[in-house]
C-alpha cells in the first residue's frame, strides 16, 4: 500500500509537495559496492514531477550493462518507474510503497523483475534490488551502493 499520509499532512499544513519529492534522497551519484571503478548509478533531483537516472556496470574496463531510467508522476498521482536496460524494450513499474527512506515499484505482469526496490540507509548507503519469480522460483538480486562524487576526472592510459 502506498504511503499517502505524508502528502496529506503536508497539504493540511499548506505545503504542496508532489509524492515524487519524497525521493530526493535518491538524487546524486552512487558507486556500486565491490564493483569495478566506473560502475555507477546517477539520479537527478526531483523537478517537474520527474527524476532521470542512468546506470553503468563495467567489467574488464568495458561496459557490460547499462540502463536508462525515469521516475515520473502520472496524472492520477501514481509514481511510476520506467526502465530500459541495455537497449531492451522498456518496462514500467508503479510505486506500491513510498516512504521517506524506501520505494517499492511493482509490475506483476512483467517477466523479471516484478519488483524494483530502493532503500536509503543514512547517511550514505543505498540498497537497490530487483526481485520476482522465474519458473516458479523466487529470485532476488541486490545492488548495494555508496554515495559518491559525481563527474570524476577522465583518466588516460
Amino acid at each position: 500500500m502506498r504511503n499517502v499520509l505524508l502528502p496529506l499532512l503536508l497539504a493540511s499544513a499548506g505545503v504542496h509537495a508532489a509524492p515524487i519529492d519524497q525521493l530526493a534522497w535518491l538524487a546524486g551519484c552512487w558507486s556500486a559496492d565491490g564493483g569495478e571503478a566506473g560502475s555507477v548509478e546517477q539520479w537527478t533531483a526531483p523537478a517537474g514531477d520527474s527524476m532521470m537516472g542512468m546506470s553503468r556496470t563495467l567489467k574488464g574496463g568495458k561496459v557490460a550493462n547499462y540502463e536508462f531510467m525515469r521516475i515520473s508522476t502520472a496524472n492520477d498521482g501514481a509514481v511510476i518507474f520506467h526502465a530500459q536496460p541495455s537497449g531492451q524494450d522498456g518496462a514500467s513499474f508503479t510505486a506500491t510503497t513510498l516512504t521517506a527512506t524506501e520505494v517499492v515499484f511493482e509490475n506483476l505482469g512483467h517477466d523479471f523483475p516484478q519488483r524494483v526496490i530502493y532503500r536509503f540507509e543514512a547517511p550514505s548507503r543505498l540498497r537497490a534490488s530487483i526481485e520476482g519469480t522465474i519458473k516458479g522460483a523466487i529470485k532476488r538480486i541486490d545492488f548495494p551502493m555508496t554515495r559518491a562524487a559525481c563527474g570524476g576526472q577522465l583518466q588516460t592510459r
